[in-house]
């Protein structure tokens, strides 16, 4: 199993993506998706960068970080965030939670593809299969009768692209010696440029001046992309690119305990049953394998099942 500290970045991450797809249902109120996507990227370089500046952590200084962060950014941020945004137009928010809970299944062949997975064993992909059932059971997409199959393609087109992202940052970024939070501020300022050198082809209408709605977005931008990606990084740094993926099966659970408890949506049988399996499929891609001290190989030096090449926390 995990440290304490990956397990409490787990249930961060958890928590904050989680109400996610209720601050950007929220958001559209005010902003179009790409107007929405170069908000909550300016607003979390502008936390991270504030968090770095209090620390004296300066941003990278490798030209190839920097050069590796552009491609990240694009298919980690700016690629999906729009993505999901313009999804949830035609798409409810639970079914797109359905959808975004696939990122892990995406994660795990381009990591074995990116020799980037680590000791992932038989009980770790019952886990993720069991963590993928959990979520079918929670939301039923089996009952909706009126999917827009153009929308969840989009949904599933974003989910797809997360996947690729956090194995490319396992593979490209993380343990190259640059601290978690000058990771996470670089790639929010990189993503702010982007994001403003596209919105001019994508259109940007009037903003309209919804509260609620421009408070979800700086909810969105500070704390589910700013602080959430920081915390992202030291996952990944800690516990790999598919064991990090694994946040997403947990994230269906929140949102459904958000609703019941702050929107009186009804808690069902089905539904507790659907997060407890999720909770067991979670608690099994966790699982590592220890090596017995008194194993001749316990004294050999060699590669740790989850841990391999991590900097300690």
């Amino acid at each position: 199993m995990g440290s304490s500290g990956s397990l409490f970045r787990l249930i961060a991450l958890a928590l904050i993506w989680g109400s996610s797809f209720l601050w950007i249902k929220l958001g559209l109120a005010a902003l179009s998706p790409s107007e929405m996507v170069l908000a909550r990227v300016a607003l979390g370089a502008l936390a991270l960068v504030t968090i770095a500046a209090l620390r004296r952590t300066p941003l990278p200084s490798n030209r190839r970080i920097w050069a590796h962060l552009l491609l990240y950014v694009v298919v980690a941020n700016v690629l999906p965030f729009t993505l999901f945004a313009i999804g949830e137009q035609t798409v409810d928010s639970g079914l797109t939670g359905v959808i975004n809970s696939t990122t892990p299944l995406f994660a795990v062949p381009f990591a074995f593809l990116a020799g980037q997975q680590r000791g992932f064993g038989p009980l770790n992909l019952v886990g993720l299969l069991l963590g993928f059932a959990g979520v079918l059971v929670i939301f039923a997409p089996w009952q909706v009768t009126s999917l827009d199959l153009g929308g969840a393609l989009i949904c599933l087109v974003a989910a797809a692209s997360y996947g690729v992202g956090i194995v490319y940052a396992g593979k490209y970024l993380s343990n190259r010696g640059v601290p978690p939070i000058a990771l996470a501020a670089a790639q929010m300022l990189t993503a702010t440029v982007l994001s403003a050198l596209v919105l001019p082809f994508t259109g940007a209408p009037p903003i309209r001046f919804e509260l609620a709605g421009l408070l979800a977005v700086v909810v969105l931008g500070v704390f589910g992309t700013g602080i959430a990606f920081l915390l992202q990084h030291a996952q990944i740094a800690h516990e790999g690119p598919t064991a990090a993926a694994t946040v997403g099966y947990l994230l269906p659970v929140v949102s459904v305990l958000l609703g019941a408890v702050f929107l009186h949506e009804a808690l069902t049988l089905r539904v507790v049953l659907g997060m407890a399996v999720v909770l067991v499929g979670v608690g099994l891609t966790r699982y590592r394998r220890r090596v017995a001290t008194d194993s001749p190989a316990a004294n050999t030096p060699t590669r740790d099942y989850a841990v391999a090449d991590q900097s300690t926390s």
